[in-house]
């Protein structure tokens, strides 16, 4: 025994009632964005030494009873429009509802057909709505701080991405194989690369992995899609997408249709890790996780690190061939053969004569053992084998 103390995280107040009513002690817990009020007797009577509370709330008096019985208080903080203490990743419905909206912009599209909802977006085709959303005022707010950032605002910032960290990590099991697949946001729906995207969704998927993207739209939003789906419904929804085939200049037309098509798709969990530092980009609504962080840096080595099982490189730009090279430096340095990621290029031409990278990859890997795990591929079977 090590002595040490395992801490204990408590997200909810139903787990907090179940756990606080079987023991005499919070030592080595960290509660997290629990409304605590009405429980001001039941933590008098425990042991608080060491306690972590993050952004609960309590009835008057109890938060300085706690911090004088030896307990760490982080209370909320006014004025960004999230929680920086979030315990859960964003959902597609919670990013895009609207606050004058009481039913919820996911819940109000559950009732409507793919047709009506596209009627309903085309009588509407006001940008200003995205506004209103979640994900919009949020990225308003980030926009609008000054440099440097406030020490407020930089603070809750930083306790939202760890806090994001956190409940990807306790999302995913260990067993999970993830592959990442990368490629152009500016794919537009009905595309030739939109649709094979999707089919190495739905191919991934079937093989038991856990699809992950940089959660935008393009070739992102095409394989958190196909992952959702069975190969026999790819054409009914790349039609039904279709109607909407960009995010501009209204991103909302683009996400309601989505957002009417959700209700049909499997519960798969599929991964999208977005960036408000690219706010220009929508997330997609079909990552059924989203882990949408401020610091693109965190965001990017967080895709690396997720994505241990494989990375799938559709045609893309400067941003796809940025992330290339970025996995490229840590299996050229990867201490142990074991920790090289897979990197498949699926598009033979688009990788060695449009974008030519490959050569520089190749170049690079040879004599290395990271060459052994660097594939050139034209067809979704093919980087499916490379990631067998």
């Amino acid at each position: 025994m090590n002595g040490r103390i395992p801490r204990l995280e408590i997200e909810n107040l139903a787990d907090f009632d179940q756990r606080a009513g079987r023991s005499g002690s919070l030592v080595g817990w960290t509660v997290q964005s629990v409304d605590l009020s009405g429980r001001g007797a039941v933590l008098a009577k425990l042991t608080v030494q060491g306690a972590l509370f993050l952004g609960c709330r309590f009835d008057t008096g109890v938060e300085q009873s706690l911090i004088d019985r030896g307990a760490f208080v982080f209370p909320t903080l006014p004025g960004p429009p999230f929680n920086p203490y979030r315990p859960g990743l964003y959902t597609a419905g919670e990013l895009y509802t609207i606050e004058r909206e009481a039913a919820g912009l996911l819940a109000g599209h559950e009732r409507l057909s793919v047709d009506e909802a596209v009627r309903r977006t085309a009588e509407e085709h006001d940008d200003r709505r995205y506004t209103r959303t979640t994900d919009g005022r949020i990225y308003a707010w980030y926009t609008a701080q000054p440099t440097p950032t406030p020490v407020a605002a930089g603070l809750a910032m930083s306790l939202h991405d760890n806090s994001i960290l956190e409940a990807l990590a306790d999302r995913l099991t260990p067993q999970a194989r993830v592959v990442g697949v990368m490629g152009g946001h500016g794919t537009v729906r009905g595309e030739p690369d939109y649709r094979l995207a999707v089919e190495l969704g739905v191919g991934l998927a079937a093989a038991g992995f856990t699809v992950a993207s940089g959660g935008g739209p393009g070739a992102m939003e095409a394989a958190n899609l196909g992952s959702r789906l069975v190969a026999s419904d790819v054409a009914s929804a790349l039609d039904q997408l279709a109607t909407v085939p960009d995010y501009s200049p209204d991103v909302m037309a683009w996400a309601d249709v989505a957002l009417a098509l959700l209700p049909a798709l499997r519960p798969t969990f599929t991964l999208g890790i977005p960036t408000w530092y690219y706010g220009h980009e929508p997330p997609n609504v079909f990552a059924s996780g989203i882990a949408k962080l401020f610091s693109n840096a965190i965001r990017e080595d967080l895709l690396l690190a997720t994505c241990r099982a494989g990375l799938v490189y559709l045609p893309g730009a400067a941003g796809t061939v940025q992330e290339v090279f970025q996995a490229a430096t840590r299996d050229y340095y990867a201490p142990d053969p074991a920790l090289i990621t897979p990197l498949v290029f699926l598009g033979r031409d688009y990788w060695t004569t449009t974008v030519p990278v490959w050569g520089l990859i190749s170049a690079l890997a040879r004599g290395r053992a990271m060459a052994q795990r660097l594939y050139l591929v034209d067809s979704v079977d093919e980087a499916l084998d490379a990631l067998s």
